[in-house]
C-alpha cells in the first residue's frame, strides 16, 4: 500500500507513480496499490476534473503498464476516465497485471455527495456491478473511498468471490473523519472475514492512515500520515482459518440486491 499525494500536474504525477512503484517494488510484492485520483487530484485547474480525464489507452495508463512490466508487479491505481458525458468522467480504479495487461476497471458507484461536497456535479457513477480481479493467487474486490460507508457494497464483492477488499482513497480530513476511516476499514474486514488493503492520499487535505488488515480486523501493516508504503503477506490459509472459526458469512439471513 503506497501512501502519497497527487497534484494537478499530470506529468508530475506520472513521474511520482514511477518513483513510488519502484520503491515499493524493491520488496518484490505481487501487487502495489496506489491511492484514488493518482492521475490528477480533485483540485485540478478551475476545479473541473473533466479537463484531466483520459481514456484507458492514455498516458497515465501507459505509465502504469510500463511500471508493471518493468518491476514485474501488478498495480491498482485511481484515475479520471472519459465517459459518454464529456463534462462528467468516471472516477476509475484500474488493475494492471504484472505483464502490463488490463485486468479490470472499476468505476466508482457511490459518489461523494456528503460533508458539504458534491462529487456527482463533476463525475458520472459507474454501473452497479462488483469488480473482482485475480492477483497473486487471491481474488481482489475493488472499491473506492466513499464506497467504504456502504457495507452492502463490500458484501456484494465478497459474494462475487473477493477475498481481499482493495480500497484506494482520498479520504478528506475533518472532525471525526480519521476515526470513521479506521473504524469502517476494520468493520469491513471483520464483518466479511476478509483482508482489507487501503491506500490513501495524505497531505494537508487528506488523512493518510493507509493500512492492511487481516480477516479478524487486526492491523498487519500501516503508514501514519507521512509518505511511504506498508507491506504485508496475505494467505488463503488465514482466510480459511478465520472463516472456520467465525462462519458469519454462512450464518447470515439477508442477501444484497442493487437499487
Amino acid at each position: 500500500m503506497v501512501q502519497t499525494a497527487s497534484s494537478s500536474d499530470k506529468a508530475a504525477n506520472r513521474d511520482l507513480v514511477t518513483q513510488v512503484v519502484a520503491e515499493a517494488a524493491s520488496e518484490h510484492p505481487d501487487l502495489v496499490v496506489l491511492p484514488e485520483a493518482m492521475m490528477a487530484d480533485f483540485s485540478v485547474e478551475d476545479g473541473v476534473v473533466a479537463q484531466a480525464a483520459e481514456a484507458l489507452d492514455g498516458e497515465f495508463v501507459g505509465t502504469l503498464r510500463k511500471c508493471a512490466v518493468e518491476h514485474g508487479v501488478a498495480i491498482v491505481a485511481g484515475m479520471f476516465e472519459r465517459s459518454c458525458d464529456e463534462r462528467r468522467p468516471y472516477n476509475t480504479l484500474l488493475a494492471v497485471g504484472a505483464d502490463g495487461s488490463l485486468l479490470g476497471a472499476y468505476r466508482k458507484i457511490h459518489l461523494y455527495d456528503a460533508f458539504g461536497y458534491k462529487e456527482s456535479d463533476q463525475l458520472t457513477p459507474g454501473d452497479v456491478a462488483p469488480v473482482v480481479v485475480k492477483i497473486g493467487g487471491l481474488s481482489l474486490g475493488l472499491m473506492t473511498c466513499y464506497d467504504l460507508r456502504f457495507p452492502e457494497h463490500s458484501r456484494a464483492l465478497v459474494d462475487a468471490g473477493a477475498e481481499v477488499l482493495v480500497v484506494p482513497a482520498a479520504w478528506v480530513r475533518g472532525p471525526l473523519k480519521e476515526h470513521h476511516w479506521t473504524t469502517l476499514l476494520t468493520a469491513r474486514a471483520i464483518e466479511n472475514t476478509c483482508y482489507v488493503a487501503a491506500a490513501a492520499q495524505n497531505g494537508k487535505k487528506y488523512c493518510g492512515l493507509s493500512q492492511i488488515l487481516d480477516p479478524q480486523g487486526a492491523t498487519l501493516a500501516a503508514v501514519g500520515d507521512s509518505n511511504g508504503h506498508a507491506t504485508a503477506t496475505l494467505t488463503p490459509d488465514r482466510l480459511t482459518t478465520v472463516r472456520h472459526q467465525n462462519p458469519s458469512l454462512q450464518n447470515r439471513r439477508y442477501t444484497v440486491t442493487p437499487r
